[in-house]
């Protein structure tokens, strides 16, 4: 069987090479036209030479061999560069075998039937014919093995019998020569078929190649410019494509908008619900967002949760404004989900493009037009307008001075006592950082603290104010401790801990200065946070949590964190005397605190009735205006000499801490 499947395949061009079967009908229609030029050509001069012969053999029998070649080479012209099919290609190669051995067969028996009538340069010319149109047909069938065998073995087989049946020695050895010379010619057109056929091999392989490189490189692109979990743009595609419509907009004369829409408290939604349904919350947002678009705004995903558009066409403050509001109302609607229904709001901002923008001068504005949100009207929408303008002038100038600021000179610090209600004294003082510029004078520090975080300069001014606190602290009586206030940035940063605990050991032991942290500086990372604190209590320091109840996840941090004392936020001191429910979270805050063995501090007293009612649910510290307004450095000296003598506490005026 394997013998007959061989010969099969040699004979008959197999299905399973396309890209072979291909090249050799390409070769093939245009050398097989040159192969019938030749036969035609010896043909007729060897009809030339045998006028002689009957006019059958030197006349017919020619005219019906060469219309057959001429009908062949035209149908091959035809279609030598026409696209055919692999099947028509399969087809052509196959019906190229018996037409040869056909051909072969009777231009070879046309040439013998001559023979006899020739004399013996005419007989050799018959020999001399057979020769070179063998020889040519098999050069000219290169490309196609099964049918230069067949031309060669259908002309070359009758000759030599032929010439073996006339008993002539000069013949036989004729013959001989010409089956010599074909066999090796033979031998030769197989072994080039055979390269012929491993460069096509090569070929169709190194296009393949290509094909998967460039599909790959197409795939890298798409990946590159395409969010994989939303199947939105992403950020790079989403800066390419504001380029190159702002400059189609200052072409045409037309503006364009930019709009950021920020999910508000993402980060809660993972915390809660997991990752899983926080990616389903951000497929559903933007397939609510591309749902609400129109054809010529361009939506994709700049980062975790934040999304970006470009709107064109009218970007009046109105037609801004109404796009802002539908786009936030449609996220305000329930997330319906599998195992939950998370229910979340989204802040946008948006700009308007102006005469010269830049795609970073645009996007500036819409960041600065959701931040405004984010800080103002959490939940809707910002236009970017002047008033935001003069705003951002001002907040860069603020910038500049803060990079710019001396610290150690501009930096001072200010001192509001903590009163103990059990001992009936102050036991200790909250630092807290001021900033007179020389040009710009005081900046309150609702203002430059959080621009400090932002820019990054947060833990410079910390440890400044450290150091301003080690040296008051020094001049103080030993009961008496200072609280310095620690940010997110100081807490994850290795630089800035050890910086901290190098200063604190640098003034000696034991140690009187607590760190204030917040919930929101611990909750990016709780393994450093905690690493920190533990780092801080190593040198006496006590930890305790500020601003309490404000957060997300206040009893997790109380559980986690190596505490010493809560400090409950001024928002349900400021309703305690008329808030039941704020009575008893105080209530409950201070039973915990007690269980948990840490103290309890309450911010914001200032007035007789809460102290009351707070001492009577068993608060004990107390900070607030009521027992101490911010002071200096001499002023809490003068505090202190009073507490001292008796003279009941002092509560400095607002003219004596501005002096």
């Amino acid at each position: 069987m394997t013998l007959l499947k061989n010969l099969e395949r040699f004979f008959f061009v197999p299905p399973d090479n396309p890209e072979l079967i291909q090249s050799q009908a390409h070769g093939f229609t245009r050398q097989v036209p040159l192969m019938y030029a030749v036969l035609l050509a010896n043909a007729i001069i060897l009809s030339l030479t045998h006028l002689s012969a009957p006019p059958i053999l030197t006349i017919v029998v020619p005219a019906i061999l060469g219309a057959i070649s001429l009908w062949r080479v035209a149908r091959l012209w035809f279609v030598r560069d026409a696209e055919i099919s692999d099947w028509q290609a399969r087809r052509l190669l196959n019906r190229a075998v018996p037409v040869s051995a056909v051909l072969g067969l009777g231009f070879s028996a046309w040439a013998l039937s001559l023979y006899p009538y020739g004399n013996a340069f005419q007989q050799a010319h018959v020999a001399f014919y057979i020769g070179i149109t063998s020889l040519g047909c098999v050069y000219c069938l290169m490309h196609l093995r099964a049918a230069a065998l067949s031309a060669a073995v259908c002309s070359l087989v009758p000759f030599a019998l032929f010439f073996f049946m006339q008993g002539n020695p000069v013949l036989v050895a004729m013959a001989c020569n010409l089956i010599i010379v074909v066999c090796a010619l033979l031998f030769v057109t197989f072994l080039n078929f055979r390269t012929f056929a491993e460069l096509v091999a090569s070929r169709g392989e190194m296009v393949r190649r290509q094909d998967e490189t460039q599909h790959l490189s197409d795939e890298n692109k798409r990946l590159a410019n395409i969010d994989a979990l939303t199947g939105l743009p992403n950020r790079r595609q989403f800066d390419h494509a504001l380029g190159l419509m702002l400059e189609q907009a200052k072409a045409d004369g037309t503006d364009i908008a930019v709009a950021r829409l920020d999910i508000d408290g993402f980060k809660a939604v993972n915390n809660i619900f997991g990752h899983a349904t926080g990616d389903r919350v951000l497929i559903e947002m933007a397939r609510r967002v591309m749902g609400l678009r129109s054809p010529s705004t361009f939506v994709a995903r700049l980062e975790a949760d934040v999304f970006g558009l470009i709107l064109q066409g009218p970007v009046s403050e109105k037609r801004l404004t109404d796009c802002g509001e539908l786009l936030c109302s449609t996220v305000r609607e329930p997330f319906v989900l599998p195992g939950a229904n998370p229910h979340v709001s989204a802040s946008a901002g948006f700009a308007a493009s102006r005469p010269n923008d830049t795609a970073e001068a645009l996007c500036d504005r819409a960041d600065y037009a959701i931040f405004v949100a984010k800080q103002e009207a959490r939940g809707n929408a910002v236009v970017f307008s002047d008033r935001h303008a003069s705003d951002i002038s001002r907040v860069r100038a603020l910038e500049h001075a803060l990079h710019t600021a001396d610290l150690d000179a501009e930096i001072y610090i200010l001192f509001q006592p903590q009163f103990d209600m059990s001992q009936n004294r102050t036991t200790g003082y909250e630092v807290l950082a001021r900033w007179r510029h020389p040009v710009l004078g005081e900046i309150s520090p609702v203002d430059f603290i959080p621009m400090a975080e932002r820019i990054g300069v947060i833990s410079k001014i910390t440890q400044t104010v450290l150091r301003k606190a080690l040296a008051m602290v020094a001049q103080l009586p030993r009961p008496l401790r200072l609280s310095v206030n620690l940010s997110a940035h100081d807490l994850v940063s290795h630089t800035a801990i050890e910086a901290i605990v190098a200063q604190v050991e640098s003034f000696g032991t034991p140690c009187r200065i607590d760190f204030e942290i917040t919930e929101t500086s611990v909750m990016h990372d709780m393994a450093q946070a905690n690493a920190a604190l533990v780092s801080l209590l190593s040198l006496g320091s006590r930890i305790a949590l500020d601003d309490f109840g404000t957060g997300h996840s206040s009893l997790t941090y109380v559980q986690k964190l190596p505490l010493d004392r809560i400090k409950v936020d001024r928002s349900f001191v400021a309703e305690v005397t008329s808030d039941p429910t704020s009575r008893a979270i105080i209530k409950t805050t201070v039973d915990l605190c007690r269980n948990l063995g840490i103290s309890c501090v309450f911010e914001g007293i200032e007035t007789e009735e809460q102290l009351d009612v707070l001492v009577g649910l068993g608060g004990k510290v107390m900070q607030g205006y009521l027992f101490g307004r911010p002071m200096s450095e001499d002023m809490v000296l003068q505090h202190h000499a009073r507490e001292l003598r008796g003279d009941g506490i002092y509560v400095p005026t607002l003219l004596d801490v501005a002096s």
